[in-house]
């Protein structure tokens, strides 16, 4: 019987021949990550009667959402996650100096293809990029997979992508993926896996590829997959001294949706507020006035969505009437953008850089938003009250728009030279 990427994964954690959509399965993940919430994951850990985790070995915690602590109430938690990584012998805990779970996650080659990952973080489908099936889940079951090192999982119906044509100047991935989302909606992949497919997608490198997986999660969908192929490979053989196997579709499996994309015709996209998937072309919100512009986060904090914005403002200023907020997505990007010039030629054009972490993606402490302030942000959420007041709106688009905005103060019609 053919079967998707998915399927595949899903039967061997499960340790079956095969499997079908629909079908729940007991399968044991991989890796199971948790960042700053791993202190709920601890109460509920202890409040099962757990003493010790299943395998300290395949546990990953940073800390990064609340990063560095914002109140007495968050540096208490860090404390307890730090005492309990001592306690288990939890070997990849990555404390607030290290930058966004996600990020951290692939950089560190705690992500191999054909394997099963699960975190306490909703966009945890990043880790597609890598070839590999990784969803989020919640606290319970976390505490429930660190006890026993199972899960039950339904097997999810799969929808093809397939990516034809080009990209265009100033058009990038995370335009694909607004478009994408606005073409699916919010319910439109629920817990469905999806595969990416086309020349676009193997010429893509893992940045953008992380891009399309993780606002993969904003349509619903369980898994998001960029199959193996020589870019995974490359990036792999840098960072990861590990054997790994990796697993492709059949030629024949069966998809419940294919979806076509013809890139040559794709323009920069923006989603409007308050949803994420309330996508239009570019052109279309152009005049808004903006308080604050965020370029970073998980989806677009990398050294190459960073190299974008700069050489996009180059020698000029930000506008004196918004706050351009910068936060490269880890440590190791940082550094290297330090390295490059790029922080110092953002913060020369105005921008204010912060520390590797989440920042005002999950509007907690850093950039938040007052009452009738408009942000545009390269983030993948923008639900009302997600950055700060609930009475704020907040765009979503690609670094390269965020930093023409940047330099006029408002959403840009296009992105000039």
């Amino acid at each position: 019987m053919p079967h998707t990427i998915a399927e595949k994964i899903l039967a061997a954690k499960a340790g079956l021949k095969e499997v079908e959509p629909g079908q729940l399965v007991t399968a044991r993940p991989d890796k199971a990550m948790s960042h700053d919430n791993a202190g709920l994951v601890i109460r509920q850990f202890r409040q099962i009667g757990a003493e010790k985790v299943f395998d300290p070995a395949r546990i990953i915690i940073p800390l990064d959402h609340r990063a560095p602590a914002e109140s007495e109430k968050t540096a208490a938690a860090h404390k307890s996650i730090r005492e309990f990584v001592a306690e288990q012998g939890v070997a990849a805990f990555y404390d607030i100096r290290e930058g966004i779970c996600h990020q951290v996650m692939i950089e560190k080659g705690h992500v191999l293809p054909g394997e099963l990952i699960l975190g306490t973080d909703s966009h945890t489908t990043s880790y597609g990029c890598l070839a590999a099936a990784s969803s989020g889940i919640g606290a319970t079951e976390m505490a429930a997979v660190w006890a026993t090192g199972e899960i039950w999982l339904r097997v999810p119906e799969t929808i093809r992508i397939e990516v034809k044509g080009n990209f265009g100047l100033n058009v990038y991935p995370k335009d694909l993926a607004l478009y994408l989302l606005g073409l699916l909606t919010a319910r439109g992949a629920d817990y469905m896996s999806l595969e990416y497919y086309g020349k676009a997608i193997s010429q893509m490198p893992v940045s953008g590829r992380f891009t399309l997986c993780n606002l993969a999660m904003e349509m619903g969908a369980k898994f998001a997959i960029i199959p193996y192929d020589a870019q995974t490979e490359a990036y792999l053989k840098a960072r990861a001294p590990f054997k790994w196997t990796p697993v492709a579709a059949d030629p024949d499996a069966k998809y419940t949706r294919v979806v076509e994309v013809d890139l040559d015709r794709l323009e920069p996209q923006i989603a409007l507020p308050h949803r994420p998937d309330n996508v239009v072309p570019l052109g279309k919100a152009a005049g808004v006035k903006l308080d604050q512009i965020v370029i970073g986060s998980c989806t677009n904090g990398r050294i190459d969505d960073l190299d974008i914005a700069a050489s996009i403002i180059g020698r000029r200023k930000v506008s004196t009437k918004v706050r351009l907020l910068v936060i490269p997505g880890s440590r190791e990007i940082y550094l290297e953008a330090l390295r490059k010039g790029i922080l110092e030629s953002l913060v020369e054009a105005g921008a204010v850089v912060l520390n590797p972490g989440c920042g005002p993606c999950l509007g907690a402490h850093q950039g938040i938003l007052a009452a009738g302030e408009k942000c545009l942000a390269t983030t993948n959420r923008n639900f009302k009250g997600r950055m700060g007041s609930g009475e704020a709106e907040v765009y979503l688009c690609s670094p390269a728009v965020a930093a023409q905005a940047a330099l006029i103060g408002e959403i840009p019609d296009r992105i000039l030279p």
